[in-house]
């Protein structure tokens, strides 16, 4: 069986992967499969006031936790860090299908968060400690793949459950997909032991990084047209001290959270700041190009939402591709495709619409965009596993998950004020704005390309073949 599957691309099957696609499956799908819910689930606890809160509780505590259980599973091990996250995020999900009033669902929320961060943040270590080379690549780039696959079903199934059972039901199907992933992963999973020799857990810079991490990714989910108080500007400003005091206790402490010495690899540094820039410019774009797609073209929500699908198929599809090529092409150069695909993708796509654009003129660009995440997708974590040390894995992949996470804010918030500037209501202002948004974009994959190929350049990363691999 592994042999026919390397043959024809795919990792050598395992209970691992299994395991760590399908787990990842569960977070990746509750991210977006509630946002469906929110309407009846507002009308239900809320007594019609607005819901959103229930996705950004979520999104603030798996946003403010992945770093600090990435450490975690470093020094207490893959096993009992990933169980306890399966754990934790399922019976918050069964707290969540009982809810009786709207801050109890945001208190599980809040639980389910950080069950769903220590599920995430052990997905590459896992799949680091049983493949190698070649396969770990792959089997990273099948991960990537089921992920985004996982997006996608996400609206589909959540439709469905809610028409069939109603809103509780998008949390109770997480309760036989949890026991049975914790079951498998009882079975599947290595044993570990705590590391020895590391010291004291470090609590402060935790605590740290997860206030000035949560305060942010919550000032960075707020609605586009909330206007800016006092109030938030204080809560901005606490935040950066919460950072800044975080940095300076790494700097300290023998065992820190975030081994800032890393960054000092450019090959590290370019593979985190690839993660952030491309975050940025795909989820910021993508925003305002579904406006277009409903206010430029008029479609209806559905049609919008289908319009956008090649990006995420071809995503999906070329997951498998980067991975392969890392077995012939140094992987700046990899990377570096990826990102110029993206960018020729958002340049087309900046100068083809209009208020009168047939829609199926978009494809071609819109496939390019997605080829590209899924070309460059793999090989960016691949370099930045491949320079850790085998007891840092859980903070690199943490330090990615936080990187994506504030890129995915960042990039919306300042494409926001480039739409507000460009922009307006009628369907040419918004095809307007949309266009200086897609050319923003464009420049970032532009940037990303530039600093992929200097930080990430074949002379300090070259093709596999001519190197061996790092001791851990």
């Amino acid at each position: 069986m592994s042999t026919r599957l390397k043959s024809r691309g795919l990792p050598p099957l395992s209970g691992v992967l299994v395991l760590v696609m399908a787990a990842t499956g569960l977070v990746v799908i509750d991210i977006t499969i509630v946002a469906l819910g929110l309407a009846p689930l507002g009308a239900d606890l809320a007594g019609g006031a607005s819901a959103e809160s229930v996705v950004v509780t979520y999104m603030v505590a798996m946003g403010a936790l992945t770093q600090v259980t990435g450490s975690l599973s470093d020094r207490w091990g893959r096993r009992p860090v990933f169980l306890a996250g399966i754990a934790v995020f399922t019976l918050a999900s069964l707290a969540a299908a009982v809810a009786p009033s709207l801050l109890w669902l945001n208190a599980a929320r809040v639980v389910q968060g950080a069950g769903a961060a220590a599920i995430m943040v052990n997905g590459i270590p896992l799949l680091s400690d049983r493949y190698s080379g070649e396969e770990r690549n792959l089997a990273i780039g099948a991960w990537g793949s089921f992920a985004t696959a996982a997006g996608l079903l996400a609206p589909t199934l959540g439709g469905l459950l809610i028409d069939a059972f109603g809103w509780r039901a998008v949390f109770a199907v997480n309760l036989p997909l949890g026991a049975a992933a914790w079951v498998l992963a009882t079975r599947v999973l290595p044993r570990s032991r705590p590391v020895p020799g590391k010291g004291r857990a470090d609590w402060p810079g935790g605590m740290l990084l997860m206030l000035g991490l949560g305060t942010a990714t919550y000032l960075m989910l707020r609605p586009g047209d909330t206007p800016w108080t006092w109030q938030n500007i204080a809560v901005l400003s606490a935040a950066c001290l919460a950072l800044a005091a975080f940095l300076a206790v790494q700097l300290r402490v023998p065992v820190p959270t975030l081994d800032l010495r890393m960054f000092g690899r450019p090959e590290f540094s370019g593979a985190m700041l690839a993660v952030l820039l491309s975050r940025a410019l795909t989820i910021g774009s993508s925003v305002y190009l579904v406006l277009y797609f409903s206010d430029g073209l008029e479609l209806s929500p559905i049609g919008a939402g289908l319009l956008m699908t090649p990006i995420f198929l071809a995503q999906m599809a070329l997951g498998m591709v980067g991975s392969k090529l890392l077995s012939h092409w140094a992987p700046g150069l990899v990377i570096g495709l990826g990102y110029a695909l993206k960018g020729v993708g958002l340049v087309t796509l900046a100068l083809l619409i209009t208020p009168d654009t047939r829609w199926w003129l978009l494809l071609v660009p819109l496939l390019a965009w997605g080829a590209g995440g899924g070309i460059s997708g793999a090989p960016v974590m691949a370099v930045a596993v491949r320079f850790a040390p085998a007891d840092r894995v859980g903070m690199v992949s943490g330090t990615a998950s936080t990187l994506a996470s504030l890129g995915a804010g960042i990039g919306t918030a300042a494409l926001a004020m480039v739409f507000a500037r460009h922009g307006g209501e009628d369907s040419q202002a918004v095809t307007d704005g949309a266009q200086a948004v897609l050319a923003c974009s464009a420049a970032l994959a532009v940037l990303a390309v530039a600093t992929t190929l200097t930080l990430i350049s074949p002379r300090r990363v070259p093709r596999p073949e001519r190197e061996r691999e790092p001791a851990a």
